[in-house]
């Protein structure tokens, strides 16, 4: 840590120490409910309501490559996938929501909160599926903001994580792209589908998201996109401009 970040602050035996948190007292635990945006609704996952079409809407991945870099799936049936999800996605830890596209209606991804840790003010966004009809579109980055929204306005996080096999260049670009500081590669983090992961780890915290919520807003607004739907200034062009990444 730097003495910019720890404030130059020694304690009484010319150690130093961090900065001071006034008034801590965690954060608070997501709730299942929706976060409601322009283009997209992102809800609580229902394995009875939702399996099924999101099953018909990752089939649109005719090679199956998006489920390379998860450490389930594919899944050879919706009935299996359900059951998936009525094992390993009806909790609490991880929380998982369906992302439902506002100009169809129908449930095209998931996305969750994981490794939640109020006490610390720590929290971690996971299992980031979109199907191919999502992927590259304005309602799969308002997914993203909503969550960040919910996490730091709504619960009061210090610190929001985004983790990925150090091999996945698409989910790095992802995460630098939505403003995330890269903070390293753990090695040999985990064996996941008989195979090494190591872990790239990325970061925003609590005081980037001010001005960030501004890039995304000013982004979002639907002057930044022509008939087509096509943005007019990328996204890195309002949040670069803020945090300085320089992405």
């Amino acid at each position: 840590m730097s003495d910019e970040r720890n404030g130059g602050r020694h304690n009484e035996f010319g150690q130093k120490i961090g900065f001071p948190v006034e008034g801590w007292d965690g954060a608070a635990a997501p709730a299942r409910t929706a976060m409601i945006g322009k283009y997209c609704r992102v809800e609580p996952l229902d394995p009875a309501a939702h399996a099924s079409p999101l099953f018909r809407a990752f089939e649109d991945d005719r090679e199956g490559s998006n489920w390379t870099y998860l450490s389930y799936g594919p899944f050879a049936s919706a009935a299996d996938y359900r059951q998936w999800l009525e094992n390993e996605a009806a909790g609490y830890d991880p929380l998982f929501y369906t992302i439902v596209d506002l100009a169809t209606g129908e449930p095209a991804g998931v996305a969750s909160y994981l490794r939640i840790a109020p006490a610390a003010g720590s929290i971690e966004v996971g299992h980031i599926h979109y199907a191919p009809r999502l992927s590259r579109t304005v309602a799969a980055t308002e997914t993203m903001y909503l969550m960040m929204r919910r996490v730091f306005d709504e619960l009061g996080y210090r610190r929001y994580e985004w983790k990925t096999d150090a091999l996945n260049t698409a989910s790095r670009k992802a995460a630098e792209r939505l403003g995330f500081t890269f903070e390293g590669i753990f090695r040999n983090a985990i064996v996941y589908k008989g195979r090494n992961r190591d872990t790239a780890w990325y970061s925003i915290i609590d005081t980037e998201w001010p001005a960030m919520r501004a890039g995304f807003e000013r982004w979002l607004e639907p002057s930044n996109f022509d008939e087509g739907g096509k943005q007019r200034q990328r996204l890195g062009r309002f949040v670069d401009d803020i945090i300085g990444h320089g992405q």
